[in-house]
């Protein structure tokens, strides 16, 4: 594990963190994918852990989920809107036009349904974190700010990753996994206006050059 933030952890991925889970005290933030099966739990073993918070539903940030849940015995959270996805009574892919190769990878990273055992929505505390309701990429996207000093576990919100060549970019989540992109531009503009102090995105490192991101949060497309 690399700590990315005072008291923030993001689980080791080789070679590079291409699907970031996050651990802060005892709350683990994202669940990874289907295929972390042996990942995620060997960095966890021996550390206690309270609950399972999801940036959103989607099958890269819930693979584990259930897992890690029934395992570890702790409760799942997050946002009212995408419960009816994490509990199987809606697709979580939605609306998404995906070709077919990308479903099949997919629905390989998918993981199984499980209840959600607390409703997440606007200004509920996690730990030390404050919810806010980012959505566009998911309908329930939120970020998970810190007050305290500004760190801001963003999910997909933004990447800070090239899916394409694994380097790191500033960039927006591709549209083929985004089912409202102008939602989603709105929702970097609400992230920019929290004032963010680092981002710890769900897909690439850290982002840390506020004046960099603030800039080109305010070159975005206004819809």
């Amino acid at each position: 594990m690399k700590e990315v933030a005072p008291g923030v952890l993001r689980l080791g991925q080789f070679p590079r963190p291409m699907v970031n889970v996050y651990l802060a005290g005892e709350i683990l933030f994202d669940a990874g994918t289907a295929w972390d099966r042996f990942r995620i739990p060997r960095q966890l073993a021996g550390r206690p852990l309270s609950l399972l918070a999801l940036t959103h539903v989607h099958p890269d940030h819930q693979g584990m989920a259930r897992e890690i849940c029934r395992d570890r015995d702790v409760p799942l959270a997050c946002h009212a809107d995408d419960v009816e996805a994490m509990e199987g009574r809606r697709p979580i892919a939605g609306a998404m036009d995906v070709n077919p190769l990308l479903a099949r990878v997919q629905a390989s990273w998918q993981g199984p349904p499980h209840p959600v055992s607390r409703v997440l929505a606007e200004g509920d505390r996690v730990g030390e974190f404050t919810v806010h309701h980012t959505p566009g990429h998911a309908p329930g996207h939120v970020v998970f700010l810190r007050e305290s000093d500004r760190v801001a576990i963003c999910g997909d919100v933004i990447r800070n990753l090239s899916y394409a060549t694994g380097r790191t970019m500033l960039a927006e989540p591709p549209d083929a996994f985004t089912y409202d992109p102008a939602e989603n531009r709105r929702s970097i503009r609400r992230l920019a206006a929290l004032e963010p102090s680092a981002l710890l995105p769900g897909h690439g490192p850290a982002v840390t050059d506020m004046a960099r991101f603030q800039a080109w949060a305010a070159g975005l497309p206004r819809d």
